[in-house]
């Protein structure tokens, strides 16, 4: 169980950078942008091929995260520029992004123009390289000694790629907190709130959607690029129903922790994901479930994040309603009470 629940953890963090991404496009720019499909396979693509070719690890991550932001700015631009509606144009720069990945993993093959998929198993990743120089500091057997003296079986073989991961994961998300509290970031949130109004002020929103679906496809590239090294391989299938995935954990986040500001929503859409896949996790271990009912397991705690919430939200509301009918009846009833006693002393003094 333990096990089962920490490499859930090490994945939901992962994801929740592609979380972070949906949430600026969905929440914060209110586009419904289908480009992450394409993109977090575009981001795991491009990490894979230059790893393959020989590049440093965190060149080809760096450059995957630009390449995802190129694809966000063309969805911006067949929108703003083209007209095209938002819905379609994140289907169709989708569709387009299939065979580009599929033309970016062909170039590590010599007999075929596309490649579907480009194993990572004897090559060195961002993970890798940095367990080498943590497996040397001592603190694995130092965690492991302490969660044994606890009864806890099946420890993991290392704590690194857990705390990389909080590192990383948790630098992006102050990024994504100081770019929304900057000039051009709280014009792009104010145009998903209300684009009249913006336009109202000179703010030309045409090239704040752009910049917010760029920004946000190149957080979902970059989560793309981290989950191929991690899972030692990219696939031209992995980022199917990855847009459901980040929604799920942006629901899931906000139904639990709130939106109170914009540090914690995305502190919440972190959680989010990581609840999303341990919630995932715990489900296949169920023996009517593997690993093919993932997507069904997906869209039923998705049903169930959007359900919920209502459901309890109208209680809420419901207990609030019966809360203050009672106060007024009680104000009444005093009033009433009031009045009878004038009368009573009217009358005794007559």
């Amino acid at each position: 169980m333990f096990s089962a629940v920490f490499g859930s953890v090490e994945q939901g963090i992962i994801y929740a950078i592609m979380a972070l991404g949906v949430y600026l496009s969905f929440r914060v720019l209110d586009f419904p942008d289908l480009t992450v499909d394409g993109s977090f396979v575009t981001g795991a693509a491009v990490a894979a091929t230059m790893i393959f070719f020989g590049y440093h690890p965190l060149l080809a991550t760096g450059v995957a995260l630009v390449i995802g932001f190129a694809a966000g700015c063309i969805t911006g631009l067949l929108h703003t520029k083209g007209k095209i509606n938002a819905l379609l144009s994140g289907i169709l720069m989708m569709i387009a992004l299939y065979s580009i990945n599929l033309r970016i993993m062909g170039m590590t093959s010599d007999t075929s123009v596309g490649r579907p998929n480009i194993p990572l198993f004897n090559a060195d990743t961002m993970f890798s390289k940095f367990q080498s120089f943590w497996g040397s500091l001592g603190i694995d057997q130092a965690i492991n000694n302490f969660f044994g003296m606890l009864g806890v079986k099946f420890l993991p073989s290392t704590w690194g790629t857990l705390f990389v991961m909080i590192f990383i994961t948790l630098i992006i998300k102050f990024c994504v907190d100081w770019f929304l509290k900057t000039e051009v970031g709280l014009a792009i949130r104010a145009t998903g709130d209300n684009k009249k109004m913006i336009r109202s002020f000179s703010a030309n929103t045409d090239t704040l959607v752009i910049i917010g679906l760029g920004f946000s496809n190149a957080l979902v590239a970059f989560s793309g690029a981290l989950i191929a090294q991690y899972s030692k391989f990219s696939d031209i299938g992995m980022g199917i129903g990855m847009i459901i995935i980040g929604l799920a954990s942006v629901i899931i986040g906000e139904a639990i922790f709130g939106t109170k500001t914009i540090m914690r929503t995305t502190l919440a859409v972190i959680a989010g994901a990581i609840i999303y896949r341990i919630v995932l996790g715990l489900a296949l271990r169920i023996d009517l479930l593997d690993t093919g009912d993932m997507k069904l397991i997906t869209a039923v705690i998705v049903i169930c994040a959007l359900i919920f919430p209502q459901y309890f939200e109208k209680r809420r509301e419901k207990s609030r309603k019966s809360k203050r009918r009672a106060e007024r009846l009680l104000e009444k009833n005093d009033g009433l009470k009031m009045e009878a006693n004038g009368v009573a002393e009217i009358k005794t003094h007559q």
